[in-house]
């Protein structure tokens, strides 16, 4: 019965491999790639039931905190990219529209926060 658990888990991991090269955008990319790691996690899980050993804990631990921290590296990554901050900015140019402060790359932001003038 694990046997075909670990082969299924496999498949969806294959199945969501495939999605994760042939995605039109990095968004459905992150989400191939969650899908790929926790069926692998899957996987490994039914296979630690299967030989009845906690040897392989760990390595569920840390492939949840990779999958995590990369999940939101890149939801942080593509809410910037959707703002507009995600490319260079230009020596006076404003954060975002409205923004009176100080701006990318001037001076006057630099000496507010400590920095050289």
């Amino acid at each position: 019965m694990t046997e075909a658990a670990i082969a299924l888990f496999v498949l969806a991991a294959l199945i969501a491999s495939v999605r994760l090269l042939l995605a039109p955008n990095l968004a459905d990319r992150v989400i191939a790639l969650d899908v790929t790691l926790i069926s692998f996690m899957g996987a490994i899980a039914a296979n630690a039931a299967h030989t009845n050993s906690s040897q392989y804990l760990i390595l569920l631990v840390v492939i949840a905190i990779i999958g995590f921290t990369a999940t939101v590296s890149a939801a942080r990554f593509l809410q910037h990219e959707q703002i507009g901050l995600g490319g260079p900015v230009e020596p006076g140019v404003p954060l975002e529209s409205g923004d009176t402060g100080p701006t990318r790359g001037s001076d006057s932001a630099a000496s507010e926060i400590g920095g050289a003038s």
